[in-house]
């Protein structure tokens, strides 16, 4: 029987070679998302210098090598492939990168500041992924993330209708996050000072000469209320 980490390492060769291609971080308004998602993991996480941080999920290093050049803190980035770590690897020799199952970790109970990840949680079996965070969290440690947001349209379709799944490069088991639905799993767990909102408008393929415009017209969306519910993306933060 083929599991989901089977599958989520068979996914990490698969696109090893043009990962970021996929995943949309490539194209200049998809540089510019990276970079407003990476702020909100150091701004929103209150990562500095000082704290001991686990990344889930850091397939190539893209996200853990902004938070490490803008910290300076003391990272350990984990993925589920080899494939994608090698890569990680090559680019930030000064970060501990490891082979780890995010639903099954094998560090000490209370053993990080802040838990961070980009595109990981939609990937997991998110119960257990939350648990584990929750476990190796210190006292008043912090979880932030970035998932994509199921009642946006593209990605409602995307992750529902299976060829489109494919076709576009999903994991078979990958979905996204109702955030209502997140915060309540969150709270079940015993998390804290809970965060789940909308955000990001900005699609990857937006033209050059459009880019500031979508950026301004979305942030303003962003606020307004029924409307932000369709935004590309959520953040999701807590405490222990």
């Amino acid at each position: 029987m083929v599991t989901r980490i089977d599958n989520e390492i068979l996914h990490g060769k698969k696109i090893a070679g043009q990962a970021e291609d996929v995943w949309n971080w490539n194209s200049p308004a998809g540089r510019l998302r990276a970079q407003r998602r990476a702020q909100y993991f150091i701004d929103i996480g209150k990562i500095h210098k000082t704290d001991k941080v686990l990344e889930i999920g850091c397939g190539t290093g893209l996200f853990t090598g902004k938070v490490y050049e803008a910290t300076k803190a003391s990272i350990t980035a984990i993925d589920i492939s080899e494939d994608l770590l090698k890569i990680a690897r090559s680019r930030y020799p000064h970060v501990n990168f490891r082979v780890e199952d995010a639903m099954k970790l094998s560090f000490a109970d209370k053993s990080y500041d802040v838990v961070f990840g980009s595109s990981v949680i939609h990937h997991l079996n998110i119960e257990s992924a939350l648990k584990e965070t929750f476990r190796v969290l210190k006292k008043g440690g912090r979880i932030i993330f970035a998932e994509p947001n199921m009642l946006n349209p593209q990605i409602f379709i995307q992750k529902n209708i299976p060829f489109i799944k494919k076709w576009l490069g999903d994991s078979p088991d990958e979905t996204a996050i109702v955030r209502w639905k997140m915060y309540k799993q969150l709270a079940d767990i015993g998390y804290n000072h809970i965060k789940v909102f909308p955000y990001d408008f900005l699609h990857p393929i937006t033209p050059n000469i459009l880019i500031n415009s979508v950026q301004s017209i979305g942030k303003v969306i962003e606020h307004i209320p029924v409307l932000k519910e369709i935004a590309g993306s959520v953040i999701i933060y807590a405490e222990k």
